[in-house]
């Protein structure tokens, strides 16, 4: 506001210098961009937390899945169905993958060559023969002594079937791997283990 002599007064200063803090003032007020920050800064370590949750169920799941396949398949071996003269070793996995392809999947080579699943059927004079021990060498799963010899008729058969499990996420890897072959920085790779130890019938 101005006076008769063109001077500015007081109430008028004021008023200028509130419409020049005006666009300040609700510039710092202004909250509509907050949410979409907030997010950006915790969408990844939800998203983390959510994938680690569900890859950590699927591994879980896929276990009882080998847990339940290799009973099937111990069940074949026991009855008489499979036996060393009508199945032979890549007949055996290609029937095992069969059993497991809901979740786990072989690849077009796996029956032939294993690369994630590995199985081992063998026959024993006596219950306390059976190896109860985990196979490794130097930290990684050790397949040297696996063999596919089931045997006759009132024999006593372990089967043994073991899958590489690869974790992709980093948030859960440290806790859930169990194979740290040497000179390896990070395993990546959760051994599931599934064993089934019986006498065969008298088929």
């Amino acid at each position: 506001m101005f006076n008769n002599h063109g001077e500015e007064t007081a109430a008028g200063q004021i008023d200028g210098s509130r419409r020049t803090r005006g666009p300040l003032r609700r510039l710092f007020k202004d909250k509509s961009g907050t949410s979409a920050i907030e997010f950006a800064l915790l969408a990844l370590p939800f998203m983390m937390v959510i994938f680690a949750s569900l890859e950590t169920f699927t591994a879980f799941t896929a276990e009882q899945l080998l847990a339940n396949a290799t009973e099937n398949m111990a069940r074949k071996v026991r009855t008489g169905q499979i036996t060393a003269t009508n199945t032979t070793k890549e007949d055996f996995r290609k029937a095992f993958c069969a059993e497991i392809s809901v979740i786990m999947t072989c690849s077009a080579t796996e029956a032939k060559t294993p690369s994630k699943l590995f199985i081992d059927v063998r026959s024993f004079a006596d219950f306390s023969k059976i190896p109860n021990a985990l196979p490794r060498k130097n930290g990684d799963l050790d397949t040297s002594g696996f063999q596919f010899t089931p045997g006759g008729p009132t024999t006593i058969t372990i089967v043994r079937a073991y899958y590489r499990w690869e974790v992709i996420t980093d948030l859960v890897r440290p806790y859930i791997t169990n194979l740290r072959p040497a000179g390896t920085s990070m395993p990546n790779d959760y051994l599931m283990v599934a064993t089934s130890a019986f006498r065969t019938e008298s088929y």
